[in-house]
C-alpha cells in the first residue's frame, strides 16, 4: 500500500501538570548527522510533553560567515 501522509506535527498534547491537553511549542533540541530532534513543550506551563525526530538529510541550514558591511566612501571636496 502506498505511503498517504508525510510527517505529522502535534498542535495539542495532554498535559499531566495541567490535567487536560494543552497547545505546544516545538524546540529544536539537536541537529544530526541524519536529521534533527525536536521536543514538545507545554505552551501554559513548559512541562516537556515529548520529542519528535525528523530524518533525512540535515533540515537547518549550515551558518555562514557574517559578511562586514562596505564602509562608506568620503567625498573629497575640491
Amino acid at each position: 500500500m502506498p505511503q498517504q501522509f508525510g510527517a505529522f506535527t502535534a498542535s495539542e498534547l495532554y498535559c499531566p501538570k495541567c490535567g487536560r491537553a494543552q497547545p505546544v511549542r516545538e524546540k529544536l533540541l539537536l541537529v544530526l548527522p541524519n536529521g534533527e530532534l525536536h521536543e514538545y513543550l507545554c505552551s501554559k506551563c513548559a512541562t516537556s510533553l515529548g520529542e519528535r525526530e525528523v530524518t533525512g538529510p540535515a533540515l537547518t541550514a549550515p551558518l555562514k560567515p557574517a559578511r562586514r558591511p562596505a564602509r562608506p566612501r568620503r567625498l573629497l571636496h575640491g
